[in-house]
């Protein structure tokens, strides 16, 4: 995977006669950075800062999550680099997409850094700023929807909810190499006690665990659902409790990307889905 900028790039223009008259052939042109947030994959979900600016690009650094439809409102004559990071799976280096950012921003290209849902939750986004900042790089940022939110709100259902959550915790079930993680257990405590919804990002791989741990401060009756590709026409869900989260995601072949929700929140939709199994069964 590489990116090849030559002198016919944005970087170079050609002299002026003020520029000949002082002995300047050319003139080296700094590009600009954008880091956008593609949503959760519906591009009807993106806002119009996030259009134009992947309409602007010449080159765009595409995440694997982002899905078709968005990469193809770029401009014609841009470059697509696909650096793909999904767990599980061969990933691109960030500190080579971090280089090759770096490297097309100074030949006078408008990078824009396309991530699957917002850039600064569980995106790298912060990693990307400070290191390009730290180059003499200003990044602009634009927000898109996260999973976390599109895939709730698309079973309508809401984070909080006066009567049910006073509160939301984002986090990752997938822990940074060499690092313990999340501590479940005074998460499930805090939970509970403060009557939060807990959206588990990146966490079906390690399914299991999280549940045991959990069910240390959470009643094994608090409901929870898994929603897998959040917003596209392929989205599939299934409603459980926290007692058989493990089991639920088996039952149903849920992978990822998924999000798991936890939480009293999904009370209605779990009661929901209790009365229709009856039917279901019924009818096979």
């Amino acid at each position: 995977m590489s990116l090849t900028l030559t002198s016919s790039t944005p970087a170079m223009r050609a002299a002026t006669p003020a520029d000949r008259a002082t002995g300047a052939q050319s003139v080296l042109l700094q590009g600009r950075c954008t880091l956008v947030g593609a949503g959760p994959g519906d591009p009807e979900l993106l806002t119009l800062k996030a259009l134009r600016a992947i309409q602007s690009a010449t080159v765009l650094l595409v995440d694997d999550l982002v899905s078709d439809d968005i990469v193809a409102m770029a401009a014609p004559g841009a470059r697509v680099i696909h650096v793909g990071k999904r767990g599980g799976c061969k990933s691109t280096p960030q500190s080579f997409i971090e280089r090759l950012m770096i490297m097309a921003v100074r030949e006078g290209e408008h990078v824009v850094r396309l991530k699957g849902g917002d850039p600064f939750i569980f995106g790298r986004g912060g990693e990307e700023v400070e290191h390009l900042a730290q180059a003499g790089i200003h990044v602009d940022v634009v927000n898109g929807i996260t999973a976390g939110l599109a895939g709730l709100t698309s079973l309508g259902v809401p984070l909080t909810h006066r009567a049910h959550a006073q509160g939301v915790v984002f986090i990752t079930g997938h822990a940074k190499p060499g690092s313990p993680g999340p501590d479940w257990r005074t998460l499930a405590a805090t939970a509970h006690s403060a009557r939060l919804t807990l959206v588990i990002y990146m966490g079906v791989s390690s399914a299991g665990s999280i549940q045991d741990e959990l069910l240390s401060g959470l009643p094994a009756a608090t409901p929870i659902v898994v929603v897998q590709n959040a917003s596209l026409p392929l989205q599939r869900h299934a409603v459980g409790t926290l007692a058989t989260l493990r089991r639920t995601i088996a039952d149903n072949g849920l992978g990822s990307p998924s999000i798991i929700v936890v939480g009293d929140v999904l009370q209605g939709l779990a009661a929901a889905a209790s009365s229709a199994q009856p039917a279901l069964e019924k009818a096979a």
